[in-house]
């Protein structure tokens, strides 16, 4: 491309950004306080059924991999005396955290992650930090862009696909973003959630561990 077409291009760019960004700020406040009781009933299901704390916070992978506290209901009960870590998280996920999962009403906390700038309302889902070094370099563009509460692998299979076809996704979408593709993958989202389709992989809780890279 010549180099006066990435000058023209930046402007451009520097729009769609702050549009971006000013509709993720209105859409984030405006879910929190529309979802607010639905929050507060779910609290109490939490603390009545697996007790405190409500939230649970876990180290994810931002934009260029800098990671930050991603907040969610809690959904799995604390491990029993004795007992070490089950292979699965299905294991631990009581009914109440499968209702929650199951209707993404468990997500709504990471509203406050979009809020403070962790995470759009559109991009590739924010994966466990150590899942960076695993990574391909091509796998690795997602990390180019803000982690998303939705995203184009999202509302093309969600958890349900392999990990490949996971990844594709979301490079593609590094690749092809713009604020018209977030309007379809925004809309595409309401089906997916009233669906309720592609909540886990076969005989997982979610999704199964990344895979480690062969040295």
């Amino acid at each position: 491309m010549p180099a006066g077409a990435d000058v023209r291009a930046a402007p451009a760019q520097m729009v769609s950004g702050v549009v971006r960004r000013a509709a993720d700020i209105l859409v984030a406040t405006a879910g929190l306080v529309v979802a607010a009781p639905v929050l507060v009933v779910a609290a109490v299901a939490v603390v009545a059924t697996t007790g405190r704390p409500v939230l649970f916070a876990d180290e994810r992978a931002g934009r260029d991999g800098h990671p930050f506290r991603l907040l969610k209901l809690r959904t799995m009960r604390a491990l029993r005396p004795g007992e070490t870590v089950p292979a699965s998280d299905g294991a631990r996920i009581t009914k109440v955290g499968r209702l929650l999962r199951s209707t993404s009403i468990d997500e709504l906390p990471s509203l406050l992650n979009v809020l403070r700038g962790d995470m759009a309302l559109v991009g590739p889902r924010p994966l466990p930090v150590r899942y960076v070094a695993r990574y391909t370099d091509d796998q690795r563009r997602r990390l180019e862009v803000r982690p998303g509460l939705t995203g184009w692998a999202q509302v093309n299979g969600r958890n349900a696909t392999g990990w490949d076809a996971r990844l594709a996704h979301d490079v593609w979408y590094v690749e092809h973003r713009s604020l018209r593709l977030d309007g379809r993958i925004l809309a595409a989202t309401v089906r997916v959630v009233l669906g309720r389709g592609g909540i886990s992989a076969t005989g997982e809780a979610t999704m199964p561990e990344l895979p480690e890279r062969s040295p």
